[in-house]
């Protein structure tokens, strides 16, 4: 089929350009930008990290958990326990290696941030990491 469309009964008319393959086209890349983009799923709740001079930006593919400064552990915007860290952690890793990442509230109690790394790390994070801020300078 040609390209442009021209009326043989009006000789003064026009031609008009089709525009269905490149509609088509633009439809395609963007079925293939949406497929292709990663989504990071936060916490869904706030927590005031503690400030580290050593922070450095993580990976944007990993696992975020949350523990809030009242001690609930937190996992897309639900209270998931400490006892559902580990089938989490399990589940998610199960699909790709990808890191552990914990929001720490500062008034959390060491105590329960040393059981939800080892919850971790049993279910098989290799790489568990500690959120925090930059220090202001």
């Amino acid at each position: 089929m040609s390209r442009f469309k021209s009326s043989s009964s009006d000789e003064g008319s026009e031609a008009t350009v089709d525009l269905t393959s490149l509609l088509d086209c633009v439809f395609i890349l963007l079925l293939f930008f949406i497929v292709t983009t990663t989504f990071v799923e936060e916490t869904g709740v706030e927590v005031d990290k503690p400030q580290a001079a050593s922070a450095v930006n993580l990976e944007k593919n990993s696992i975020l958990l949350a523990i809030t400064s009242d001690g609930a552990i937190v996992y897309g915007g639900k209270d998931i326990g400490i006892a559902g860290v580990r089938p989490l952690v399990k589940r998610m890793i199960a699909k790709e290696d990808i890191p552990v990442i914990i929001q720490v509230d500062q008034a959390v109690q060491s105590g329960l941030l040393v059981r939800v790394i080892d919850e971790a790390k049993i279910a098989g994070a290799t790489k568990v990491s500690l959120a925090t801020r930059k220090v202001d300078t």
